[in-house]
């Protein structure tokens, strides 16, 4: 565990971006091979550029103005300095997936059938990307107050915020939940369902752990009903997406429903 991998004189390389790094080739590359054979392969590289815009944008808005607000507020200058650190994962997944939508209307695609092919490469991402959290001691939990736990090194946030005391590994755990995931994902895909439910069983799935695991964080401001930023975005992804497969659903049966009459 250690905030700087290595050093090359005065350059420093952080464990945290290069990490981050093969955690997207990884998604990349899984995303090219579940979409071998079909008419979306070849936009998934043209897509990351609008990808990759609306996600860091996204990532930073719902880390200054939903986690740490009362910080930012006092400090509007540092706000775009996004380098010294500081996004949200859930914000870059609602950004990029804004970014996606943008682009599949632009180029008359379907969102949903785009969205449900790259669901697991998405969420697989997220488990390596949170490794990285781990490495670098950020997203950390909260005093287990039971003798045992999570020990960050000197350096690390978490070390600044709560010294040596034993804390709950929020970030592993969450890592683990998102790769139970992706294998969920993976079975699920080889069945017939309502096109674009795989992707919002995604982000049920993934927003209904993330809420959870967030009683144990140990880093993050809580609000109304002692929730974090991060549980109330969750609570928000499940009731949309759950009114969202509903709506699918019904629109599915509908359509069949005309087919088959006469």
């Amino acid at each position: 565990m250690s905030v700087v991998l290595f050093t090359i004189g005065d350059f420093h390389i952080y464990t945290h971006g290069v990490v981050s790094a093969l955690a997207a080739l990884l998604a990349l590359g899984v995303a090219q091979y579940l979409a071998a054979g079909t008419p979306y392969r070849d936009h998934i590289s043209n897509m990351l550029p609008y990808l990759f815009v609306g996600a860091i944008v996204s990532a930073r808005f719902w880390h200054v103005f939903f986690f740490q607000w009362e910080y930012y507020s006092k400090h509007l200058i540092e706000i775009p300095a996004i380098w010294n650190g500081g996004i949200s994962v859930q914000g870059s997944l609602i950004g990029g997936f804004v970014a996606m939508l943008i682009y599949t209307r632009k180029h008359r695609l379907s969102f949903w059938e785009l969205a449900d092919l790259l669901a697991p490469a998405i969420v697989l991402g997220q488990s390596i990307g949170r490794i990285a959290c781990f490495l670098n001691g950020d997203a950390f939990g909260s005093p287990t107050g039971l003798g045992f736990g999570m020990v960050y090194r000197e350096g690390t946030a978490a070390f600044d915020t709560y010294g040596s005391q034993p804390l709950w590994p929020a970030e592993i755990l969450e890592s683990q939940w998102d790769l139970i995931i992706f294998v969920l994902l993976l079975l699920l895909r080889n069945r017939r369902w309502t096109t674009g439910m795989l992707f919002l069983a995604y982000n049920v799935l993934y927003s209904f752990g993330r809420f959870n695991l967030e009683w144990l964080r140990g880093d993050s401001p809580r609000y109304a009903f002692h929730w974090t930023a991060g549980q109330w975005t969750g609570f928000s992804v499940i009731a949309a997406s759950l009114c969202m497969m509903i709506l699918l659903y019904v629109r599915d049966r509908r359509r069949l429903r005309n087919e088959l009459t006469p």
